[in-house]
């Protein structure tokens, strides 16, 4: 196995092209028409709470956190989520979603949103959304959406409209 030396970061404007690698070779130009790079073009996502990871100084790694609404409750869209391929099966995606729930709880998100696979995102603090409840602008599978709740929120009373919050 090689000898890994990771450290993880809050993300830096430094870091962007190094990102959109990571995105482009994760997720492809199809990524672009998704409902959830939807919410994210209606405006910048939270450097704040967004991190990477490195090994050996290169960015190998990143999750990105948007301020949003879902309906009237307050929090943040986790996405993407990315790996470089050679370092996959490290547990460096779950400990990226677990840095970044910390701080947007720590922020005073009340929710924290994705669009993911259930099996995985599940043992990670994230409980599906009641399918319809929530909207997004373009299609998803409801049955994907996924809430990580903080406080006295909970994923089956969300409803209404995802956006961004600088849509108010």
């Amino acid at each position: 196995m090689p000898c890994h030396d990771l450290v993880f970061l809050a993300e830096d404007p430094s870091y962007d092209a190094a990102i959109d690698l990571i995105n482009q070779e994760a997720f492809g130009p199809g990524r672009f028409v998704r409902a959830a790079e939807r919410v994210r073009e209606q405006g910048p996502h939270d450097r704040g709470i967004s991190f990477v990871a490195a090994d050996k100084g290169e960015i190998i790694a990143s999750v990105r956190m948007t301020p949003v609404f879902a309906g009237h409750v307050a929090g943040h869209l986790l996405g993407p989520l990315a790996v470089r391929p050679s370092h996959k099966n490290l547990g460096i995606g779950r400990e990226l979603v677990r840095i970044a729930l910390a701080a947007a709880q720590n922020s005073a998100s009340q929710v924290t949103l994705l669009i993911g696979d259930p099996p995985y995102y599940g043992p990670l603090g994230f409980a599906p959304t009641i399918p319809g409840a929530l909207e997004m602008p373009g299609p998803f599978d409801p049955r994907r959406l996924l809430a990580a709740c903080f406080g006295d929120v909970e994923a089956a009373v969300l409803k209404g409209e995802i956006r961004h919050r600088d849509r108010g």
